[in-house]
């Protein structure tokens, strides 16, 4: 069971992909864009990816505020789950990612990544821890049921 982590930004989308076991989570890469709204690229990359790992899931980031309210930002990702789903066909599953750009420069700074490097990665990090919560808290779902 393959699982593939999204961290959908205005300009780049995180990638990361879980082992084949569904257990842990490694970051793949970040895709860029030029303007928020050219999207066809990304989505025939990510349909790619699916195609390539043969994905079962896609966990996608839901960026709500603090207050647990949706923004311009909440919105957009929903019309971005909306043409995921249309175009690669796989189901996608929403995950609150408050706060995961913070954890993953902290990760970016403790494995000493230098100031002006840690743009290149943090968008695939925080993929990363995204889809990370997500196959925890499905293996502690299936530990409850045995």
């Amino acid at each position: 069971m393959r699982v593939l982590g999204l961290d959908f930004g205005s300009k780049t989308c995180g990638v990361a992909i879980s082992d084949p076991f569904g257990w842990t989570a490694q970051g793949v890469e970040t895709i860029v864009r030029k303007e928020e709204n050219k999207l066809r690229r990304t989505l025939a990359r990510i349909d790619e990816l699916v195609k390539e790992y043969g994905v079962e899931t896609i966990v996608l980031g839901l960026p709500l505020n603090m207050d647990d309210t949706m923004g311009p930002r909440a919105e957009a990702t929903l019309l971005f789950k909306e043409q995921v789903e249309r175009r690669s066909g796989v189901p996608v599953v929403l995950w609150d990612e408050r706060l995961t750009t913070v954890a993953a420069e902290d990760v970016l700074i403790e494995s000493g990544v230098r100031r002006e490097d840690r743009k290149k990665y943090v968008d695939k990090v925080a993929a990363t821890l995204i889809l990370q919560g997500y196959l925890d808290k499905c293996a502690m779902e299936k530990d409850k049921n045995l």
